[in-house]
């Protein structure tokens, strides 16, 4: 997001977790409610058009998102959303992916208050993992002509007592309702998401073997120095990677396998 969507998204997460810090919200239900009225605003693009028009006043844009939502959804969202339509976006497509990462964010705030952040975090690195080694099961999910209520159940039936409550949520509501995104793109937007949430970066590392935990702290504590933020690891084994380990940071890898060194000192040869 670009100039005004942006002030207006940071605005609106700052209204999250005033509200989400209040006890007597529940953040769960917060983040299934915000995902409905983004499923709503999705379908309904000359409403959310309405919602976004600079041309209106903030205050009457406001009025309109309470009388639509009012009994449909609890005070805390309504609340929420009024918030978001008066201030001004870019686009109106903005608004709803700004509604779209409060609800995810709020699951995994409820996450967070259970304790149960770093099993969401690693369960959406896994399922990422299972999915792209798994060419039949991505193409069941991303399927055109499969309902959203058979991928639904697909995902019920894989993650259903496996995985804790709000991985699932998360991961059907990305699956059934994708918005353009690809299911990589979509996991991986969730992981950062959720390692915000501390205000971590993630690690995505991949050795032969798998680390001890001795060197998956001293791995942590270099990460943390180097970036200047504490690091969350999504550890992966891939025996084809020899030796040593690779890390991902974002778009910045840092390759020390042998399997690297290999092929650069038979690229340094070939030229």
């Amino acid at each position: 997001m670009n100039g005004a969507s942006r002030e207006a998204l940071g605005t609106a997460r700052e209204a999250l977790d005033a509200l989400t810090d209040n006890t007597s919200v529940d953040a769960g239900r917060l983040a299934g409610e915000l995902a409905a009225v983004t499923a709503l605003l999705d379908r309904e693009v000359s409403l959310r058009r309405v919602l976004t028009d600079p041309a209106q006043a903030g205050e009457a844009k406001a009025e309109l998102a309470q009388r639509l939502l009012s009994g449909q959804v609890d005070g805390p969202a309504v609340d929420l959303v009024s918030g978001m339509v008066r201030s001004r976006w870019s686009q109106s497509r903005d608004l709803v992916d700004g509604l779209e990462e409060l609800a995810n964010t709020a699951d995994l705030t409820a996450a967070q208050k259970a304790g149960a952040l770093d099993d969401v975090e690693d369960e959406l690195f896994r399922f990422g993992r299972i999915v792209s080694s798994s060419t039949e099961l991505r193409s069941a999910l991303t399927d055109k002509k499969a309902t959203a209520s058979a991928k639904g159940e697909l995902l019920r039936s894989l993650l259903g007592g496996k995985a804790d409550a709000v991985t699932e949520r998360l991961v059907v509501r990305l699956v059934t309702q994708p918005r353009g995104r690809s299911l990589e793109s979509g996991l991986e937007s969730l992981s950062k998401l959720a390692a915000a949430r501390r205000d971590r970066m993630v690690a995505v590392v991949t050795s032969a073997v798998p680390l001890t935990d001795q060197q998956k702290q001293r791995l942590g504590a270099v990460l943390a120095k180097l970036y200047g933020r504490s690091m969350h690891l999504n550890l992966d084994v891939d025996p084809a990677v020899l030796g040593g380990i690779s890390v991902r940071v974002g778009d910045e890898v840092i390759d020390g396998t042998i399997a690297e060194r290999l092929d650069e000192a038979t690229r340094r040869l070939a030229g």
